[in-house]
């Protein structure tokens, strides 16, 4: 179990933006964060929220490493997006590249807010709610309540049982950590071998932190195949005046 007592970090939240992934489902021939979604790069539609929430200190982008020049010089500059303070090359998996943007701003705040830089729908709005319940909860992620039936199948796809699907949420980012602690968390990962993070708070519950769930918003679509990308400037035209 972690301690309560939190270290004298400066009160400010930092954004980590994860979008170091290859984009294969899209079957494009460009990473998906830098796809066109209504005239801008998804990646730039996405940090755009950031750079208007006033809660939000400053930003961290991960992504692949060939790409960082190409990031601040088409994406950071071109779109003025001036509180993003670092743009770092990411690792292997999402973990990794989440763990070296959490190392990347040790000492710098007190508040780590990780969003998937493939989900360009997420509002300001819901980013303040995430940030103020923070405040309260220590450890606060977003989702949505399941709608549909939920069976378990076996190997053989024969269903076992239906769940009750009143207790399961589907998760979203962003979600919200202390820095001591999502940094420890991800050192206690390397040192224990827990891989495959489905998801960042993962690693916080098993540091056995009490994790807050607050819900999410419909639209908040994370970005991953041609559909997604459709349904997003779908919405974004309906958006427009």
């Amino acid at each position: 179990m972690v301690s309560q007592d939190s270290t004298d970090f400066p009160n400010q939240v930092i954004a980590i933006i994860p979008a170091a992934g290859s984009g294969t489902r899209m079957g494009l021939s460009r990473a998906k964060q830098f796809v066109d979604l209504c005239g801008k790069p998804v990646l730039a539609v996405t940090l755009n929220h950031f750079q208007e929430c006033d809660l939000v200190d400053k930003t961290v982008v991960v992504i692949p490493h060939g790409d960082v020049d190409y990031c601040l010089r088409e994406i950071v500059d071109r779109y003025g997006l001036t509180k993003v303070f670092k743009v770092i090359a990411g690792g292997e998996r999402r973990q990794d590249s989440v763990r070296r943007g959490v190392e990347a701003v040790a000492n710098c705040c007190r508040w780590v807010l990780i969003h998937d830089g493939v989900r360009p729908l997420v509002t300001s709005g819901l980013l303040a709610r995430v940030i103020k319940a923070a405040r309260r909860f220590r450890a606060v992620i977003t989702g949505l309540p399941i709608k549909e039936t939920v069976k378990e199948i076996d190997s053989q796809g024969r269903v076992l049982r239906s769940i009750d699907r009143r207790r399961l949420w589907l998760i979203q980012t962003p979600q919200i950590f202390r820095w001591e602690d999502i940094n420890l968390a991800h050192q206690q990962a390397l040192i224990h071998g827990w891989e495959e993070a489905p998801d960042d708070a993962f690693l916080i519950e098993k540091m056995e932190i009490p994790v807050k769930i607050i819900e999410g918003e419909e639209q908040n679509i994370k970005v991953t195949t041609p559909q997604d990308l459709e349904l997003a400037r779908f919405i974004i035209s309906r958006q427009s005046p």
